[in-house]
């Protein structure tokens, strides 16, 4: 059984499909993705068809979580439990009243990671703190975290630095979130979100029954397959930056 983990696809239906075929997927094939299906694409909805139909493993990502926070506090609001309604971006909330029950569903029920003891690996959407053991990581850390601040060698604060660049495993970590510096190869650490939705590429990575992530860059791209945008599907208004401090 092979197992192909991919990145964030939010709502990229055609390029996930054309994706899947050109890694040849089949129903022995174990398909994990690292959250953000949904939001800023064309069809969220049919992206969460496809996880169904192929029988996927999703991990939470923070555009998931948002709209289960704003359902669940808008239920609050209506009941009366809340003093205003919660805010959420036009975007976001047209999405929410758009999903099914079966779309909820699955939201709900994704782990805030996956592990994968026999690839040594384990699957998150954004990153982890290092030195934090994967079942001690802040909900918030495994969905959001981008960059650490490392201290310098007198013990001050230094700069911000991609947290999977001080990582250092065992396990691999396999990530999204962050596709600002695109493919991310660190020796522990392999970010997927290429930033499909903003016109950059969908990858994947496959791995052979029991294959462990190597730690040899050369030998990791091998395991990578990438399908290019269709177009460029969301342009952000601003730049963000989620980061979390160790």
């Amino acid at each position: 059984m092979r197992t192909i983990i991919v990145g964030d696809v939010h709502g990229c239906r055609a390029e996930l499909e054309a994706l899947l075929d050109r890694v040849a997927f089949s129903s022995g094939d174990r398909l994990i993705f690292v959250g953000d299906l949904v939001a800023r694409g064309p069809d969220s909805l049919g992206v969460l068809d496809v996880v169904r139909r192929t029988g996927a493993i999703v991990v939470r990502g923070n555009h998931e979580q948002k709209l289960i926070d704003w359902r669940d506090a808008r239920h609050a609001w209506l009941r009366g439990e809340a003093a205003a309604k919660p805010p959420i971006g036009r975007m976001h909330r047209d999405l929410a009243r758009s999903l099914r029950p079966i779309d909820w569903a699955l939201l709900e029920t994704s782990p805030y990671y996956v592990e994968l003891p026999e690839h040594g690996l384990v699957v998150v959407h954004a990153g982890v703190l290092p030195g934090v053991a994967i079942d001690a990581q802040p909900p918030a850390t495994l969905m959001r975290l981008r960059t650490v601040r490392v201290r310098s060698k007198r013990g001050r604060k230094g700069e911000h630095v991609l947290w999977g660049s001080c990582y250092a495993g065992p396990p691999q970590i396999v990530f999204g979130h962050n596709a600002a510096p695109g493919l991310q190869l660190h020796a522990w650490a392999t970010g997927l979100d290429t930033g499909c939705v903003y016109g950059g590429r969908l990858t994947a990575m496959v791995l052979g029954e029991a294959q462990k992530v190597p730690r040899t860059l050369a030998l990791r791209r091998e395991l990578l397959v990438s399908q290019p945008a269709d177009r460029v599907w969301f342009v952000p208004a601003s730049k963000r930056s989620d980061t979390l401090t160790e």
